[in-house]
């Protein structure tokens, strides 16, 4: 992939939240995305034409993260109301809450089943929900981190958290064994390349880290952007050719994947990134900000 393909014109911009957008999500097959923030709602949008579909309101706080089912009838978030919301897409309906964690949750991942939801919390804990089930317990408690967990990806056997403690730590669910990276910087975001290989993990000292899964390897190092006191999510274009990060001036930087240099950057938002989404198929990214807007870039 060119750098001339990458997503850098703007096609859409998508207004409608008050405050602050914390995530922002493509679905599965990238012809919808969400999106949640302060204003404590999540909202459905078609980006490609710029429409607002529907607006999910119960939260009582602002909400942090929201996931989507890949057959897209169902969606989980979470946020500083401490509860995890398990919701009907086309009702709006909520159909179960979740409470057990002591503080505020600040990411959320349905499993490749859609069964099951993990979340990442601010009490130092990754727990994991039975959506089928009627039970409120979690099914699995995993407590050996010593800061916040501030972000969750799933593979078909394991759960991965990142956390402020500095390390990213695998939980294998079959075998009951624990592997920890420690990167010695708090890690505020963790995404999975597309070849399951490697870990790309944003850390608060302006610097992301590529790992590798197997041999625990610090593959790269990405430097250039400003990441210091707020969550910034960092993900992979869907070829993994390049590495994708917001900042905190507002601007997103595209790094080659294996040399690691800046192939381009640009100012995208009027405040801080707060994330960036690559779309599964196309040369298409959403990026979403504290300047309450969801902007969508084509090439």
């Amino acid at each position: 992939m060119s750098v001339s393909d990458l997503p850098k014109k703007e096609s859409n911009v998508l207004k409608g939240h008050d405050g602050a957008v914390l995530a922002a999500r493509f679905n599965s097959d990238g012809n919808y995305c969400l999106s949640c923030g302060k204003d404590r709602t999540i909202r459905l949008w078609n980006p490609h034409r710029g429409i607002h579909i529907k607006t999910y309101k119960s939260h009582g706080r602002e909400v942090r993260d929201v996931h989507v089912t890949s057959d897209n009838s169902k969606l989980c978030s979470g946020g500083g109301d401490r509860q995890i919301f398990y919701w009907d897409v086309a009702s709006g309906r909520v159909i179960r809450k979740f409470r057990g964690h002591d503080g505020g949750v600040n990411a959320v991942k349905f499993n490749e089943y859609s069964s099951v939801v993990v979340s990442a919390g601010y009490d130092q804990s990754l727990r994991a929900w039975d959506c089928r089930s009627q039970s409120t317990e979690p099914i699995q408690v995993i407590d050996s981190f010593t800061d916040s967990v501030m972000s969750v990806c799933l593979t078909k056997t394991e759960i991965i958290g990142g956390s402020v403690d500095g390390t990213v730590r695998t939980f294998d669910i079959r075998i009951g064994r624990e592997l920890s990276d420690d990167l010695g910087q708090p890690v505020n975001c963790i995404s999975m390349s597309n070849d399951g290989n490697c870990i790309l993990a944003s850390c608060l000292d302006s610097t992301m880290r590529l790992l590798d899964r197997s041999s625990a390897e610090l593959l790269q190092e990405y430097k250039g952007h400003t990441c210091k006191s707020y969550k910034l999510d960092c993900c992979l274009t869907n070829t993994d050719a390049h590495v994708i990060g917001g900042s905190e001036d507002g601007s997103i930087f595209f790094w080659d994947l294996v040399d690691a240099s800046v192939v381009s950057s640009f100012r995208a938002h009027s405040s801080v990134v707060t994330s960036v989404s690559y779309h599964p198929k196309d040369n298409c990214m959403i990026s979403s900000s504290v300047d309450s807007t969801i902007r969508v870039w084509k090439t």
